[in-house]
Parts: structure tokens; sequence; C-alpha cells
């Protein structure tokens, strides 16, 4: 009897030698964590979100920080909310200087040819359709930031009427046939009804 009562408190010994080992290892390595969670750096532990903007957005960005920069420079500086569809204009027309297309002149002899045989002093200006695109991605930015759209400065008549005109005289100036001209001819051949349309739409 002595004999099966030693055997079972030295078994009872050491199951709780290991069972006190295993608590030990068990809170030694969750102080370890818990240490570790305290003083580690806030980059290791907090993952900033990454956030992407695709090529369209960036170079709407870039546009409008570009635009909002020539009114902080403009003489006397001019706030957003009286911006008007006039401003828009001489914000385009300050663009030419930095334009890569030449538009010859009428009274230039190579007017009216697409890929002029030899240089020729006619200003070099901004493409209509890098304008027509710019216009646009201005007009959603301004609408984005907090612009009303019915007082879009983008969207005005005489922006429309101003990128219109650019877009008719590249085109003559490189001998390529009239917006207008290319209307009529469709519209020939077109029922009335879509003539309405599209008369309303511009």
């Amino acid at each position: 009897m002595s004999a099966a009562v030693s055997a079972a408190a030295a078994a009872a010994c050491c199951s709780s030698k290991s069972s006190g080992t295993t608590t030990s290892r068990t809170t030694t390595t969750a102080a370890r964590t818990h240490h570790s969670m305290l003083f580690s750096s806030p980059q290791a532990s907090i993952q900033s979100p990454v956030v992407s903007f695709g090529r369209y957005e960036a170079q709407k960005r870039r546009d409008w920080d570009t635009f909002m920069q020539y009114l902080s420079q403009h003489r006397p500086p001019l706030a957003l909310s009286r911006c008007s569809g006039a401003h828009v204009l001489e914000f385009l027309k300050y663009l030419d200087q930095f334009g890569k297309t030449k538009v010859h002149a009428q009274s230039c002899p190579l007017f009216g040819h697409a890929h002029a045989p030899a240089p020729c002093r006619c200003p070099m200006m901004q493409a209509w359709g890098s304008l027509d695109a710019l216009v646009g991605r201005l007009r959603a930015a301004y609408e984005e930031n907090g612009g009303q759209p019915e007082i879009n400065p983008f969207s005005a008549r005489a922006v429309r009427l101003y990128l219109r005109d650019v877009r008719d005289v590249q085109a003559e100036a490189r001998g390529m046939i009239g917006y207008d001209q290319k209307k009529t001819r469709k519209n020939n051949y077109m029922p009335h009804h879509i003539q309405q349309q599209e008369q309303y739409y511009d």
C-alpha cells in the first residue's frame, strides 16, 4: 500500500512540474508578445492604405493645380468663386505659349498643307484636342472641389464657342475639311428629328 501511494505521489509531482513548466512557458511567450506590441514601431504595426490613382485622375489633379496656381498669380489675384468663362478663356490663351502645334496663318504660303514641306514663322499653339480634353477634366474637377454645376465656368457658352473656333481654324490651316462642312454633308442624309437633336446639343 505504501509503495502504491509513493508511486502516485511521484506521478503527481511530475505532472505538477510538467504543468508548471508549460504554464511558465505560455506566460513567458504571452509577455514577450505583449512587449513587442507595446514597443513596436508604428510603421510596422500600422500599414497606411495605398491610394492608387488612374492616369486620368492624376492628370486631372495636375490640371487643377495648374489652374489654381494661375488664379493665384492673376493680377489682381482671382478667387475661384469669382472665376467666369472669360477667365477660362484667358487661361486657355495663356497656355498657347506652351503649345507644340503649328497653326499656319491665311497669309502663310503653307496655309492648307497638312504636312508643311518647309518651316515658317507661324506661331505654335495648343492643339484643339488637347484643349478640349483639358476643359473636360477641369469641368469635372471644378464640381468635385465644391463648385456648383449651374455656375461652372468651364461649361460657359463662350468656352464652347472658343473651342469650336480653335477646331475650325486649325482644321483649315491643315487643309482639312471643316466641321461645319462635314455636318452639312451629313445632314443631307439625316432624318429631320436627328438633325434637331444634334442642333440641341450644339
